[in-house]
């Protein structure tokens, strides 16, 4: 398995943003992600891991330590019936788009809202992605991760899954490294061209309501309790706004998405931005919104 130095990172996130990884490597097996973790322990080396990078802003300087990127290498599929029901189980470099795509061409409800967002099943099941009123939480049955060199499978009841949260992302804040593996999904057999139409539909108002053509990183702020963010920073007048011309904006489109004009704005002007809108909206409603995105290095801690 080769482990590169010094490759940019902003390649291989969807904001275009991102300084030098100090070593990279893309795992094909778990056996190679339990190496991967001894090397970055014998080397005492902070390890970040990186899907299709959707949903993070990586700093302009970086990450001094090793990046591991789980991406098609690690990304089967595999469906199983199982009477009215199947089974469906996706390791965790699958796109969530294929996963969803593949889920509704077996006839499947309920995956449906994967077909549209960007990352990939092992982010998705780290923070529970969701959209249009259904989440992750809602189709698994199991998830498999590694910790510690060790390989554990839970249930999804116990998988403390929330608002954009999980047990995974508690295990990560509390300073342990789960990397999840596969999640298995149950799926009920439905009509199948009223699951085509309904992807049709959801892609189309994906279209009609956000910037997918433009880079960032999906929804940047979390949903406030009571309240939406977009709607918010609209409130506040800024819908459109940016700071410079350095190509970081408030979508046009959706107030709620960062985005990255033409990709050439830094991630410290990005972060401006960000710190810019949370103020101005703090100011004017006194709610402080959080970001979605996670930040990754000195610009964003």
């Amino acid at each position: 398995m080769m482990i590169e130095e010094n490759v940019i990172l902003k390649q291989f996130t969807t904001f275009k943003c991102g300084g030098p990884a100090r070593y990279f490597a893309e795992p094909e097996s778990t056996k190679d992600l339990i190496e991967l973790f001894g090397y970055a322990r014998d080397n005492d080396l902070k390890v970040l891991i990186l899907g299709l990078g959707s949903n993070m802003l990586i700093s302009d300087k970086g990450f001094d330590g090793l990046v591991i990127r789980i991406g098609k290498k690690m990304g089967d599929i595999t469906v199983e019936d199982d009477g009215e029901y199947k089974i469906v189980t996706a390791s965790a470099g699958c796109s969530l788009a294929l996963f969803g795509s593949r889920c509704a061409s077996e006839g499947l409800e309920g995956a449906e809202f994967c077909c549209g967002i960007p990352g990939t099943i092992g982010g998705a099941v780290f923070m529970n992605a969701g959209a249009y009123g259904r989440e992750i939480k809602d189709i698994a049955v199991e998830v498999t991760y590694l910790l510690d060199n060790e390989v554990h499978t839970v249930n999804s009841d116990d998988c403390d899954f929330g608002y954009r949260k999980s047990i995974f992302e508690q295990m990560d804040k509390e300073g342990r490294q789960p990397v999840i593996l596969s999640l298995k999904a149950r799926l009920k057999k439905g009509d199948m061209e009223k699951i085509r139409s309904y992807v049709t539909e959801l892609k189309e108002k994906r279209c009609a309501s956000q910037p997918i053509d433009v880079p960032s990183a999906g929804s940047t702020f979390k949903r406030p309790e009571g309240h939406y963010a977009g709607a918010l920073i609209e409130g506040s007048g800024l819908k459109g706004f940016a700071l410079d011309d350095s190509g970081a904006q408030v979508s046009p489109k959706h107030a709620g998405f960062v985005v990255n004009n033409g990709g050439k704005a830094s991630a410290a002007d990005v972060m401006r931005l960000i710190r810019y809108i949370q103020d101005k909206v703090y100011k004017d409603s006194g709610v402080r919104l959080e970001t979605e995105v996670r930040l990754i290095g000195g610009d964003g801690n």
